[in-house]
């Protein structure tokens, strides 16, 4: 039997934004004076954080600082990192693998439609998702099961029978909780968060063969391993 559907998640899994991310933000916090540890940063990734990183900065220092000037140079800066980075390896091959076997393929994403079709049109690959589920369509994002269940439901697909591709801690919780199984490809930011609830951790996207994730949801509940 063939899965229902096969999930990505887009930050950091398709494209390494994380990284991006930290580092240009990381550099406002150095050029005033601080550091912007890696380990506190990534306790957000994957999910919309209570406060923002200007908030951060300001509470860090013990005074305001120009908001808006401060992110515009940090936008800036960021959309020039972003450009230096292509789709992570091993994704359009198993994206090619689904298409064969006629699996849908979702992206199902807690950033804004805004910001994930743009960059799914630039990097040629929109056409090749059924469907883009963002935090647009959904009340709760990552951990909350939201985002999952609108994937599946927008396709009539059955979680169980469905496979979810995760970067992030917070996205497999939210895998899990809506009933498909879950493979983590940790990145350069998320490597050490702890994945021990999906069902198989792997270094890349190119270690994955759709047989793999087939055999994976044909396999018995509860069963989980990593290489």
């Amino acid at each position: 039997m063939t899965m229902d559907a096969l999930v990505f998640d887009f930050d950091g899994l398709i494209l390494d934004t994380e990284w991006s991310d930290f580092v240009s933000v990381g550099e406002v916090f150095a050029a005033h004076g601080v550091d912007l540890p890696v380990d506190e940063w990534r306790s957000d990734v994957g999910t919309i954080p209570d406060r923002h990183w200007t908030e951060w900065l300001e509470d860090v220092l013990g005074r305001p600082i120009d908001r808006v000037a401060v992110r515009a140079s940090r936008i800036e800066r960021y959309h020039a990192l972003i450009a230096e980075e292509s789709v992570l390896p091993g994704v359009i091959e198993l994206i090619d693998q689904a298409r064969a076997a006629g699996v849908a393929l979702v992206v199902a994403s807690s950033s804004s439609s805004p910001w994930v079709e743009p960059h799914l049109e630039r990097l040629d690959l929109r056409d090749r998702f059924d469907v883009v589920v963002t935090r647009d369509q959904v009340d709760a994002v990552k951990p909350a099961p939201d985002l999952y269940l609108a994937a599946a439901a927008a396709l009539g697909a059955d979680p169980l029978r469905s496979v979810a591709l995760e970067d992030s801690a917070h996205g497999c919780t939210a895998a899990v909780a809506a009933g498909l199984r879950c493979i983590a490809v940790p990145n350069r930011v998320t490597r050490t968060q702890d994945f021990g609830h999906a069902d198989r951790v792997v270094a890349s996207l190119a270690d994955v063969e759709l047989a793999d994730l087939e055999a994976l949801v044909d396999g018995p509940a509860g069963t989980r391993r990593s290489r």
